[in-house]
């Protein structure tokens, strides 16, 4: 699966959030899903969000538009930032049954 993870630096959160939140359909029609918001403990004005993305041709299309970048700085993001990730399987289960088996292999 591919998610854009997005950093935007703000002037106020709270007037950047209304101006979020109004453009729900928008993401959605982009292929975007929202899955988490986060606001920097160290830095309020930091805000991390985390799209799950159907479409990375749109996804990319839709925060490449100039309107994308103009309703940004409407909503009083000052600087912001995107990566397209892909999941991974993270950290190896200690004790699955690929252990189970090189260790039956050395036996």
């Amino acid at each position: 699966m591919i998610h854009m993870l997005c950093r935007n630096r703000v002037r106020d959160f709270a007037k950047w959030k209304r101006v979020f939140d109004s453009h729900a359909d928008a993401h959605r029609g982009a292929g975007l899903k929202l899955t988490q918001l986060w606001r920097s403990v160290d830095n309020p004005r930091n805000v991390f969000f985390l799209f799950e993305v159907s479409d990375i041709e749109r996804a990319r299309k839709f925060v490449g538009a100039a309107e994308a970048e103009e309703a940004g700085r409407g909503a009083g993001a000052i600087e912001g930032e995107y990566h397209f990730l892909e999941s991974d399987a993270g950290y190896a289960a200690v004790g699955t049954t690929a252990d189970a088996s090189k260790r039956s292999a050395r036996e």
